[in-house]
């Protein structure tokens, strides 16, 4: 009698997390589920005085002149720390920024004293290093982020935790970022990798549909499983645009 009125309960609780709406599970963390680096956007000022004006008009004096304003704003962004949803592209960035660094000294040396040539090409490679990290943080698609925000905290906290409610909460989720990706279209930019892009998709999608289907059996070990392979279809997708 205990038992089965135990279990009932069991799958009453379950059910209910299962219908229920599904909420912003990325509010626990919010510093880390969000894909920001502020020097990096700082950044910008300088590179958009560079490739708007000196650089296309050849302005080697200007050129020259932003050298210090150039070390002043790349200090803070070497020493950036990216937040946690970005912890998978953690070697990628540092990767990238020690060449920024390069290219900063590359730049120094060749405005004292000024070198037209190799400063005019300083000044194309910096902005070339500071878009190449730009599309490391940022996502080719606004719907792979959200998507990414949700799966964050699912994979790194809740599964850990063994956390159910919080984790039949969070593929709730999913399930409705997925479909907004299932709509997604690629740019122009991006239209070369667009078989890749939906076989790719499609792979995450059905282990979406696959995570569903087992949560609810509060069995962690199938749930640990389904999930693992939800996030490694997730890396394959976002593996696409690099």
């Amino acid at each position: 009698m205990n038992k089965t009125f135990l279990l009932t309960i069991t799958t009453l609780l379950f059910s209910v997390l299962w219908l229920a709406p599904a909420q912003d599970t990325t509010l626990t963390h919010p510093d880390e589920t969000k894909a920001e680096i502020p020097a990096l956007d700082n950044f910008h000022d300088i590179i958009y005085k560079i490739w708007h004006t000196a650089w296309p008009e050849k302005n080697v004096k200007m050129l020259a002149e932003l050298e210090p304003e150039i070390q002043q704003y790349a200090k803070p962004l070497i020493q950036s720390e990216l937040p946690g949803i970005l912890r998978d592209k953690k070697t990628l960035w540092k990767e990238n920024i020690s060449k920024f660094q390069n290219i900063i000294e590359e730049y120094k040396k060749s405005s004292m004293p000024v070198d037209s040539q190799r400063l005019l090409a300083s000044a194309e490679q910096l902005h070339t290093q500071y878009e190449k990290l730009v599309r490391i943080i940022r996502p080719a698609l606004k719907e792979l982020d959200e998507f990414h925000s949700v799966l964050y905290m699912l994979y790194h906290y809740y599964l850990p935790e063994k956390n159910i409610e919080k984790i039949v909460v969070s593929t709730n989720e999913l399930k409705i970022k997925m479909e907004n990706l299932d709509k997604a279209k690629l740019s122009e930019r991006l239209k070369k990798k667009e078989t890749m892009f939906i076989e790719a998709r499609t792979h995450l999608s059905k282990s979406v549909v696959a995570v569903q289907a087992v949560v609810i059996s509060s069995d962690m070990k199938k749930i640990s499983s389904a999930i693992e392979t939800m996030h490694s279809d997730y890396q394959a997708l976002e593996k696409v645009f690099e």
